[in-house]
């Protein structure tokens, strides 16, 4: 049986460690020794960038901003279901994950930090969609912490607040799409996402491919042309 490797290691401001994991060709990242991803889970990463991008218009000129790096697999989604015209910024909080994207996770998907469509900006995608332009953006995807329904660290709930999607709609284009990944259903964050001015769809997804049943939701808000 092949050895599970710790390849890195970091720790969050809160003193939790932060830990990137490959066995037999996979890789996982853990929070504190909980697992929050993993390569062979991906579907619901995946999902995201496609729902994400549904709206883009073929060939138009468009920003993208992706909340959170993890793996890679939305970035992927991305770009594979957009084209030259479309540019990308990745927000991710924590500069070891952007590290190991380029070094342990380069097969992966690391080598598309690379694509010339792609800016990475080191830091909280809340400051970035706070310091944004009105309408800066087409579409908005956060895979923050475990979304609204489960967080793991109480300072993301700005996100995910009235306050916080109101912003997030400030800084969509008219008819621009925000989708929020949710470990689980949450009704009282699509009851902020419609207050805050968003059409709302909760479209449940399945964090890997067999599984029985879809335990995750993609919260997609679309603003009004």
């Amino acid at each position: 049986m092949k050895p599970h490797r710790l390849l890195a290691e970091t720790r969050l401001p809160s003193g939790a460690a932060l830990t990137l994991h490959e066995h037999d060709g996979s890789y996982c990242i853990r929070l504190a020794g909980r697992e929050l991803m993993h390569s062979q889970a991906a579907c619901s990463e995946l999902a995201l960038g496609e729902v994400g991008t549904a709206r883009l218009a073929a060939g138009k000129p468009a920003r993208v901003l992706i909340g959170g790096l993890g793996l890679g697999f939305t970035l992927r989604s991305v770009l594979v279901r957009t084209g030259p015209a479309v540019a990308v910024v990745v927000a991710e909080l924590l500069p070891e994950v952007v590290a190991w994207n380029r070094t342990h996770l380069a097969s992966l998907n690391g080598a598309l930090l690379d694509d010339p469509r792609v800016t990475v900006e080191v830091g909280d995608v809340f400051e970035i969609v706070r310091r944004a332009a009105p309408a800066s953006f087409a579409a908005i995807l956060l895979d923050i912490d475990n979304g609204p329904s489960a967080m793991v660290q109480a300072a993301n709930a700005r996100l995910y607040d009235v306050r916080g999607l109101r912003l997030l709609a400030a800084a969509l284009a008219p008819g621009g799409r925000l989708v929020v990944w949710s470990a689980g259903e949450d009704r009282a964050f699509e009851r902020r996402l419609a207050r805050a001015g968003f059409r709302v769809q909760a479209l449940p997804v399945k964090i890997h491919a067999g599984a029985r049943q879809a335990a995750g939701r993609l919260f997609v808000g679309d603003k009004a042309e």
